[in-house]
Parts: C-alpha cells; structure tokens; sequence
C-alpha cells in the first residue's frame, strides 16, 4: 500500500478505504500474501462502465453538435441584420 499511496501523498489509511470502496464495487480484488496486499484490476465491472459512458458521450456529442449549429444561425441572422447599408444623407 506504500507503493499506491507514494505518488499522491495519501495516508496508508486513505489508501486501505479507497481499495475497500474498489473491492465493494467489484473494481478491484485484494487477496493477502505474507506482509503484503496484492491488489487486482477487475476488467468486467469497468468494461460495463466504459460501454455505458460511450452511449452517453455519444448522446451528448450529437446534442453539443445541434447546439453549435444552432448558435452559428443565430450568429448568422444577427450578422446579416447588423450589416445592413446605411441610407446615404
């Protein structure tokens, strides 16, 4: 836990219920060899989340798109409304 902990200056505590949160959810999987705590990824359960957020990014891609074209019109319309010729006196 040493290791995981070093690069964001947590305590061993911090660290020890973060990978309890992770194990809960099926994140991760701990087993105990000796002294030391082997942690390991689990790829299914983050798979699950990844192919969930992609519809999603997906869905919000397509409605920023609409929203940026809509945007561009209104930009157009005010631009050609504003650049009408003056009357000459």
């Amino acid at each position: 836990m040493g290791e995981l902990a070093a690069p964001f200056k947590m305590s061993l505590p911090a660290v020890s219920k973060h990978l309890r949160v992770l194990e809960r959810a099926g994140l991760i999987t701990q087993r105990r060899d000796a002294q030391w705590r082997r942690c390991r990824i689990e790829a299914g359960p983050l798979k699950e989340v990844s192919d969930w957020t992609e519809r999603y990014r997906r869905a919000w891609e397509e409605r920023l798109d609409r929203l940026e074209n809509y945007v561009q019109q209104l930009n157009a319309k005010e631009n050609k409304s504003h650049g009408r010729k003056q009357r000459q006196k």
